[in-house]
This record gives structure tokens, C-alpha cells and sequence, in this order.
């Protein structure tokens, strides 16, 4: 008999650990190759993780809610026979925590608590910290409010607190509670925020109550953190692209049967905002709110996609810029494909420096959509409908019917002025507005 480690495998070179959501095995299982064990939720995607050999589950290494490190090992399977080059969980030293570590840590949490009275907060929620459910699950049960919890610190990748930050943060905060409170701090900081206690929702006997799903919880939270951090200012335009829909119109049976892809007007949105970015570079920024603002060089066009739950993701489109119409329309099918199916990868959602969402596939003609933080702009394609429209001829002004469409663009008027972001849809205007019927792909 032999044992094989399974562990948690990389899933993008900016993911560094993962939360148990559950696991799909229990010890004494039999477990066959590629069968799923456990599923783990990073920021934003849910998956699983496979088995590569088949044999008997005999030891579970984690529970639901822990947070487990890239490479770290999850669970363990006997299997019949040796396996090649596969370490054991024997040969892998246990770590060492030497009392020096611990004092240390100690030191950082007793200096911290001691400091809180006089720590001026500049924000008082730090939304931008990640907290793994086990971590938020430990603060409630010991009443460790949100601006407390941002002072905690931690020992894990990039200062995320652990459970042992966690355990003996308490440890410490329950011999001098005193000196833990945080009505120092709101009387010292120089934002006050006002929490409102949320109101008893009223329910009666029709109706329905429901949780929101960790996805929308998630959801909800960016969405409050981009209103708070962001001075939304929107933009508005309409493109006329009677020639983009008679161009697709005649183009999409040839295209299918030529490059075995559906053809779309997405494509040829994500090239012109694409297109729009390279001469307008300062809307493809980030900025820290306070004076470092971020030009970035690489345009990554984020795509907000339906998932099969009725949730929103929003993969990305690395390096938009460089890809002509085929590849541009092969990547949207594939990432709105892979997105309903839920099977999109944690590195195939990261790294976004512009979104573009299509509020009019549910029919509207505009939105005012949220930026997609640390992004400082999005824009919003309205439906394409026919309307009549005045038009300019040799003979005079004549009425025909047009197809047309607004574009909405939502920017952070902190950074971006209402010049620069109504110029950058003027150049996705007219670039629509170019489109020849007779354009090659």
C-alpha cells in the first residue's frame, strides 16, 4: 500500500490560498481518479479538487471553513501498489513554531491593542482586507467588531489574519479588555462613519425568506465598498450602428461555418474599447485615494458574464489590444460559455484594468453601472433598437429608420474629468459609427 497527498493545486500565479467549503468525501470512501474531494472557494470563483489516483480516503487534514495554503496537502488516499516520485505525508516535516515566533507575534498584538487609543484611522472599514470565513466566524462569536479587526495582525500571506493571529489575539484581548475597546478610536478618527443597525425585515406568512448565496454576500459588499470609495459620474451617447448590425447580419452564417464560432457584437465592442483606450490612456487607471494613481499598460478588458445562478462574474480578457476580430470573438464565446458552467479558472477573473457590461441584453437602454474596484471606469452597452432618425441627404433632411444604442460610461470623477470621459465614448462612437458593411474579418 501507498499514500498520496492530495493537494491544493496553484490556480493562477496571484492566488495564494483558498477556503474548504465542503468536502464530497468522507474517510473510508472510495475514491476513483478525477472524482472530486473537496470544494474550495477562492475570492470570487467556487470549484473542486479532483483526485489523480484511485484508492481508499483515509485521513481529512482540514475542516469546512479553513483557509489552506497553495500546496499545502488536504487529504490523504491510500492506493494500492507504489506510486513514483508522489512524497508521503511522513517525508514532509511538520513546521516548527519556535517560542521566539510566538513572543514576537505576541509583542505585535500586545503593542496593537495598547496603540488603539491613539491610532488616528483614515478608513475606518478596511473593505481591501480579506478575511477567511473561519476568521469572520471567530470575530462574531467574540463580538470583535469591523475596525478592530482591521487593527489585528497578521502573520499570513500579504498580513491576512489566521487562526492563530486569531486565538491569540483573544487570548491577549480577555486579560485587558479594557484596553481593547474602540471608543477611543471613534472620538480620534477624522472620518466619522455612522453605522446604521439595519432594519427587522417584516415577514409574514406568503412570504418567502432566503439567504443570500456567498456569491451575492461577496457581490453586495464590493458593490457597497465601490459606491463609498468612488465619486460616480456617468456619461452618456448614442452610436448609430445600422452598419454594425447589417455587417453581422450578413456576415455571421459564413462566419460559423468558417471559424465554428458564433459571431456577436461583443467582439467588436471589446476592439473598440480596446481601441478607445490605447488613445485615451488615463482611463486605464487605478488610484489609492490618495495621490498614487496607477496608468496601467496592459488593457485588460473585464466582460461581465451571467452565471448559471443568476450572479454576475467577470472574467477578463488579457491584453484586449493585441487580438484581431477571430481571436477577440473566440475568447468572449469561451468565457461566457465557461462562465454559465461555472468553470471559469481564479486567474481568469483577476487582473482587470476597464469592464464593459451589457445591461442591454435584459432590454435596457441605459445604466449607470458601479465601477469595478481598483478600476476607475466602466461602460454600459444599452440595447440596439430601430428608431426613426433624421438624416442629412443632398436632397435635405429625410426621416429613416436606424438602429441604434446608447453607451453609458460610469468613471471615478476624482481622476477622470467629465472631458476625458466624454471624449473616450466619442472615439467608441464614431468607431462603431465607422463600421463598413462590407468590413473583412
Amino acid at each position: 500500500m501507498a499514500k498520496f497527498e492530495l493537494k491544493l493545486p496553484k490556480m493562477g500565479e496571484s492566488v495564494a490560498e483558498a477556503t474548504i467549503t465542503s468536502w464530497l468525501k468522507e474517510v473510508g470512501d472510495t475514491v476513483e481518479a478525477d472524482d472530486s474531494v473537496v470544494e474550495i472557494a477562492t475570492d470570487k470563483v467556487d470549484s473542486d479538487v479532483p483526485s489523480e489516483v484511485s484508492g481508499k480516503l483515509i485521513e481529512i487534514l482540514f475542516e469546512k471553513d479553513d483557509v489552506v495554503k497553495v500546496g499545502q496537502t488536504l487529504a490523504v488516499i491510500e492506493v494500492d501498489g507504489e506510486l513514483e516520485e508522489s512524497p508521503t505525508l511522513e517525508s514532509i516535516p511538520e513546521a516548527e513554531v519556535t517560542a521566539e515566533v510566538v513572543e514576537e507575534v505576541q509583542q505585535q498584538v500586545e503593542k496593537a491593542i495598547e496603540t488603539t487609543s491613539n491610532v488616528v484611522i483614515q478608513n475606518i472599514t478596511n473593505t481591501d482586507r480579506f478575511y477567511s470565513p473561519l476568521v469572520k466566524n471567530m470575530a462574531t462569536t467574540e463580538g470583535v467588531g469591523q475596525e478592530e479587526l482591521d487593527r489585528i495582525p497578521g502573520t499570513g500571506i500579504d498580513g491576512r489574519l489566521t487562526k492563530a493571529d486569531m486565538l491569540l489575539y483573544l487570548k491577549t484581548r480577555r486579560k485587558n479588555p479594557a484596553q481593547a475597546t474602540a471608543k477611543d478610536i471613534k472620538s480620534s478618527s477624522k472620518i466619522a462613519v455612522v453605522r446604521k443597525e439595519p432594519v427587522p425585515l417584516s415577514v409574514n406568512g406568503e412570504d418567502e425568506l432566503i439567504e443570500l448565496s456567498r456569491m451575492g454576500k461577496m457581490i453586495s459588499d464590493h458593490m457597497i465598498h465601490s459606491v463609498q470609495k468612488s465619486a460616480h459620474v456617468q456619461s452618456f451617447i448614442e452610436v448609430d450602428v445600422t452598419n454594425l448590425v447589417a455587417w453581422r447580419n450578413n456576415s455571421k452564417e459564413n462566419f460559423q461555418k468558417r471559424e465554428g464560432e458564433k459571431l456577436t457584437y461583443t467582439p467588436v465592442f471589446m476592439m473598440a474599447v480596446a481601441a478607445a483606450i490605447k488613445k485615451y490612456p488615463l482611463v486605464n487607471l487605478s488610484f489609492d485615494g490618495d495621490k498614487k494613481v496607477v496608468i496601467k499598460k496592459n488593457i485588460n478588458l473585464g466582460m461581465a458574464a451571467a452565471l448559471g445562478d443568476g450572479n454576475l462574474i467577470v472574467p477578463v480578457i488579457q491584453n484586449a489590444d493585441e487580438l484581431n476580430l477571430i481571436g477577440m470573438a473566440k475568447i468572449v464565446n469561451d468565457l461566457a460559455i465557461r462562465a454559465k458552467e461555472n468553470k471559469l479558472q481564479p486567474d481568469e477573473i483577476q487582473g482587470g484594468t476597464y469592464t464593459v457590461t451589457n445591461v442591454g441584453g435584459f432590454g435596457s437602454l441605459f445604466g449607470t453601472p458601479i465601477i469595478n474596484q481598483p478600476e476607475a471606469a466602466i461602460l454600459a452597452l444599452g440595447a440596439i433598437r430601430k428608431v426613426p432618425a433624421v438624416l442629412e441627404t443632398p436632397e435635405g433632411d429625410v426621416i429613416a429608420i436606424r438602429q441604434k444604442m446608447f453607451l453609458s460610461h460610469s468613471y471615478d470623477h476624482r481622476v477622470i474629468n467629465g472631458a476625458l470621459g466624454g471624449l473616450f465614448i466619442k472615439f467608441i462612437k464614431d468607431y462603431l459609427e465607422a463600421w463598413e458593411v462590407e468590413t473583412p474579418y
